[in-house]
């Protein structure tokens, strides 16, 4: 990276109409440091290839601050980027050209660990950035053993995180380091204008914390310009719609438009690549050159109608309304009551995809409208209709219809609204449900296995599993399918009743053990449920909820830590007008 790099993608960014339609960040990423001076700490730029960093500085001192005030006054932000640890994923895994820190071994230290204040201010205060992704190579391959120790070049950092094994990676010390971070951050600036972009891949169980740390947490590893690739890290987030909320999102990578599988040759792939990220409501982050991108590419990311999709602001990440391994069909709740939602053929081969009204939670009395995001077309059906779509085609609509809810909203329509404090995971398992590719470095050992952790959250219409939702016999359609021992925070907006039909899931393990549900409005008991066990009725709870600002879901039972977990359904959980 360069200066000259940064600031011919910004000038392409404002030309080519983007920074209009908000790709308003320009983000660097590893590579752009000298090193740490000693004995002060202070970080010094490289600046042969940041000169205006160099003329700012004064004599021996370097400063971003020429290069942030030019991109603010393009109308734009500007991204720095930093590791966890003392060292970066540049110095664990460098790449042939070079690019490293110089100097001694402590000023190769270019990472936060020890200096997490002193950077947090120099980059946000003093060189004016506002957006820090924070990656965590270095608390994961420095080793005794790696060969970045015992080269001799680095200091001995004991990993936090140990490969992707999720019971030998230290979740709270990792958690505990994110948090300090995100503490400086706000100690620095406490207006809270900046992005706090968590990098640890989908490990140490980020799913459950990084949404109170940070506004982007990745969850997966990185992305490649391979359609595998995106699948994978695709499905790293499509699970998690109750994770993301406004001001923090899930975040499976960078888009890879522009390269290999999704370029320019391969449109049907790149539309596809873009309407899925909008439908997660993921950062929008071009991973290409803006400078040399095709009209036809353009065209793709500049989609203000997608783009809007993606930056609505209900804050609604999709919902999975139909889930196989060859098709999926993704829903979201628009903030102007309609809904967006996508068809995406995954496979190979042509498929006929079928789109119901009760996918979408809309009344099957009603007439539905259908404006195609691509070719702006509008298609009017009742009940259902049918689509073909192409290999690897993604199909993305907005709908408007009658509700099925007439006077109020499922949770599950609303999972930006939705927290789940506590999910009841007390054993964080690796996700089995992800699409799992040809591991990167060839097909050496047994195959590729379940990475990262995320399987048995809380989780929109289906249990935690992956399964209906079903309580002695009787399916809901909607609902919040959790663990025991839960607590689910609803940001409520106005409504007067939270109604829901509670119970032990048909499909948990623990049989005996009975549950409590509990509905709480702003701390105050507003209605409670008879234990239940397994094969017990569904009970309905009622709570008035009219002035409340934040409604909590409480289930608790009396099983033991190291009992089977019991999966528990707030069944057709709704707030009322």
């Amino acid at each position: 990276i360069s200066e000259d790099k940064v600031m011919g993608v910004a000038g392409a960014l404002v030309k080519t109409g983007l920074a209009a339609k908000g790709y308003r960040y320009v983000n660097m990423d590893d590579g752009w440091w000298l090193k740490r001076r000693m004995p002060d700490g202070r970080m010094l730029i490289r600046s042969d290839s940041f000169p205006s960093a160099a003329a700012a500085g004064g004599k021996g001192e370097t400063s971003f601050k020429p290069m942030t005030d030019r991109l603010h006054a393009m109308g734009l932000k500007a991204g720095i980027y930093s590791d966890l640890g003392r060292n970066t994923c540049s110095e664990a895994y460098p790449a042939p050209d070079g690019w490293l820190p110089q100097g001694s071994v402590a000023e190769r230290e270019v990472g936060l660990y020890g200096h997490v204040d002193q950077d947090i201010k120099l980059y946000m205060q003093d060189w004016g950035f506002d957006y820090l992704k924070v990656d965590a190579c270095g608390i994961r391959a420095y080793g005794k053993d790696s060969g970045p120790v015992t080269s001799g070049k680095y200091r001995r950092f004991d990993p936090l995180i140990d490969g992707w094994s999720i019971n030998r990676t230290d979740i709270a010390g990792v958690r505990r380091l994110y948090r300090d971070v995100g503490d400086a951050l706000q100690r620095t600036k406490p207006d809270g204008d900046y992005v706090f972009s968590i990098c640890v891949w989908g490990a140490a169980n980020v799913r459950a914390w990084g949404k109170d740390v940070g506004n982007v947490s990745r969850t997966s590893d990185d992305l490649g310009p391979l359609w595998t690739r995106m699948l994978e890290n695709f499905d790293s987030a499509a699970g998690r719609p109750l994770y993301a909320h406004p001001g923090s999102w899930n975040d499976p990578d960078m888009l890879y438009i522009g390269a290999g599988d999704f370029d320019a040759h391969h449109l049907t792939e790149a539309k596809s690549h873009f309407a899925l990220w909008a439908m997660l409501s993921a950062p929008l982050i071009l991973g290409n050159d803006v400078r040399t991108m095709p009209k036809v590419l353009l065209d793709i990311v500049g989609n203000a109608d997608i783009i809007a999709v993606d930056q609505d602001p209900a804050g609604n990440q999709a919902v999975l309304a139909y889930d196989a391994d060859d098709v999926q069909i993704l829903v979201k709740t628009l903030a102007n009551g309609k809904k967006a939602v996508a068809l995406f053929n995954r496979g190979i081969a042509p498929m006929d995809v079928d789109l119901t009204a009760e996918q979408l939670k809309f009344s099957d009395a009603g007439e539905i409208v259908l404006t195609d995001l691509w070719s702006k077309r509008t298609t009017r059906f009742k009940k259902q209709t049918k689509f073909a779509l192409a290999p690897r085609e993604t199909m993305i609509f907005v709908a408007a219809g009658t509700r099925r809810l007439e006077n109020g909203l499922y949770l599950s329509e609303m999972p930006g609204r939705v927290n789940p404090a506590v999910d009841g995971v007390t054993v964080p398992e690796p996700d089995p449900s992800l699409f799992r590719m040809q591991t990167w470095g060839g097909t050496q050992g047994n195959g590729a296995h379940p990475q990262y952790a995320g399987w048995g959250g809380a989780t929109a219409d289906r249990t935690p599993f992956g399964q209906t939702l079903d309580v002695a016999g009787r399916t809901f359609a909607s609902g919040l399918g959790v663990l025991a021992n839960s607590r689910i925070e609803v940001r409520n907006d106005g409504a007067a009743t939270f109604t829901a039909e509670v119970g032990v899931d048909d499909s948990t393990s623990d049989k005996s053990h009975p549950t409590t549900f509990a509905v709480y409005g702003d701390g105050r008991l507003l209605a409670k449920s008879a234990p239940k066990t397994w094969s017990d009725k569904p009970e309905t709870l009622v709570a008035k909820v009219k002035g409340v600002k934040i409604i909590e879901l409480v289930a608790t039972n009396g099983a033991p830590a190291d009992a089977l977990p019991t999966v528990i359904v707030w069944g057709n959980a709704a707030l009322m007008n």
